[in-house]
């Protein structure tokens, strides 16, 4: 079955190109310039690409407004802008997008990150299970298996592993892991995230033959490898 996904974008040309790069992934496309034009195009929809600057509300607007509709609050929504500073893509991801991409960029990276929110969010709005090789976390359930065998992890714990795990290939710096998994309140340092990470990486790789999951990227952060980048210690 073929896939729809929703661009809300106001620039035609932008919008064509989207559409277009979408079509050659093997997507159905519907788009539009207005938020006002979005909500009658939201049936049967499986991800939207949301612009922030729209000309009757912002993007971030209609999102929270999205998010607060029981019928489309698990919609996978990709936000495309322009705007590309640390606060932009807080606010952003707060107001409930699952992803934050910005212009310009490229066929090849759209592709893949709408591929990966429809990989995570199944046609009914629940959550997938991610696997990684052994390493299975189904965020529904609120557990992860290794090898079949549950993890005991505390919350935090699972929630930093299911989210370093739903964007598998992707460095995030410990600022992001924070704002991302612990929330804006939390009040605790970076030096948070380095003890989870270790702790997280005890769990996972109590087997010895079990593969080296979480990698630390030098100046960065941190990335949970790809399926592709799994090897056997």
């Amino acid at each position: 079955m073929t896939l729809t996904v929703l661009v809300v974008e106001d620039e035609l040309a932008v919008r064509e190109a989207v559409r277009f790069h979408l079509e050659q992934a093997g997507y159905a496309v519907r788009a539009c310039g207005s938020t006002s034009e979005a909500w009658d195009q939201l049936s049967n929809v499986s991800a939207v690409v949301l612009d922030w600057m729209l000309p009757d509300e912002s993007g971030v607007q209609w999102l929270s407004r999205l998010r607060a509709n029981t019928a489309f609050a698990a919609l996978p929504v990709l936000m495309l802008t322009a705007r590309a500073g640390e606060r932009d893509r807080v606010e952003g991801l707060d107001a409930g997008a699952d992803d934050y991409l910005t212009k310009p960029f490229s066929a090849a990276e759209l592709a893949a990150r709408v591929r990966a929110l429809l990989r995570r969010v199944g046609s009914d709005g629940r959550k997938s299970a991610v696997r990684l090789g052994a390493l299975e976390i189904d965020q529904d359930a609120g557990e992860a298996r290794l090898a079949g065998r549950v993890l005991n992890l505390t919350r935090r714990e699972f929630d930093l592993l299911a989210f370093m795990g739903a964007h598998a290939g992707r460095v995030y710096s410990r600022q992001e892991l924070l704002d991302r998994v612990w929330g804006l309140e939390f009040v605790g340092g970076e030096r948070t995230v380095d003890q989870h990470i270790t702790q997280l990486r005890a769990i996972l790789e109590e087997n010895l033959t079990a593969p080296k999951f979480l990698e630390t990227v030098r100046g960065k952060g941190y990335r949970m490898r790809e399926v592709s980048d799994l090897k056997p210690a």
